[in-house]
């Protein structure tokens, strides 16, 4: 027990890590825009490079190590030119994009939601779920599957529209409605997140006065359990049978 204890410690540690680090990206994106500093708009997107390498770096990846090497060095060169914010407009609309996608493909004939195949992880995948249940979980699915569409396209068009240094603007391209600066970054790195974490909060109270028998006591053990069902995520999860 005390080995399985020890091997496990390590990875708990990472997780902590890279949830900090990216819960601080947002704040430090939004700052950086803020402070018009390409310098610290470049070392924001630094910082979301790092969250996404870091259990390779910690598992002293050789590979994750030159990947580290070369972001800085074309950081650095993005800051240079002046360059860094066009690469800080790419991870909301990536984000959402991607998670739209996870959502969504689990939405095809023959295979189960991914809410379901969450509510099976937590539960048991044995266990028999109730008719409700599975259509619930395939209309939660499409709801999360909507609002991260939704956010990806209001990403993308504020981006766009995003003055100065937008897409259009950088494409020598007038934008028909200027949008400031601070407006897009504080849609994209404050309330995006915000809103994500609001339909989240706001389902669960939904799904325990709907569904009041459940394998958790409350909030944080949710989110605790649902820590340990990652696997579910993978495109080659469970298929319906």
């Amino acid at each position: 027990m005390t080995t399985t204890a020890g091997s496990l410690a390590p990875g708990g540690r990472t997780a902590s890590a890279m949830t900090v680090l990216g819960m601080s990206y947002p704040v430090a994106a939004h700052l950086a825009v803020l402070s018009g500093d390409t310098t610290l708009i470049a070392a924001s997107v630094g910082l979301l490079v790092l969250v996404v390498l870091l259990p390779e770096l910690l598992g002293r990846r050789p590979l994750a190590w030159a990947l580290l090497l070369v972001a800085g060095a074309g950081l650095y060169g993005a800051a240079v030119r002046g360059q860094a914010l066009l690469l800080l407009f790419l991870p909301p609309i990536v984000i959402n994009g991607f998670m739209a996608w996870l959502f969504g493909h689990t939405l095809r004939p023959g295979s189960l939601s991914l809410i379901e195949r969450i509510i099976r992880a937590l539960h048991g995948e044995s266990d028999d779920l109730d008719a409700a249940v599975v259509a619930y979980a395939r209309r939660l699915t499409l709801a999360w599957t909507a609002l991260f569409t939704v956010l990806g396209i209001a990403n993308f068009l504020l981006a766009a529209l995003a003055t100065p240094g937008g897409l259009l603007v950088t494409a020598g391209i007038d934008p028909p409605l200027a949008v400031p600066l601070g407006v897009w970054s504080l849609f994209a790195n404050v309330l995006n997140y915000l809103i994500v974490g609001a339909m989240f909060a706001i389902e669960f109270q939904l799904r325990r006065r709907r569904f009041p028998q459940q394998s958790y006591s409350g909030f944080f053990d949710f989110l605790r359990k649902l820590s340990g069902v990652s696997a579910i995520f993978r495109p080659t999860g469970l298929r319906q049978p």
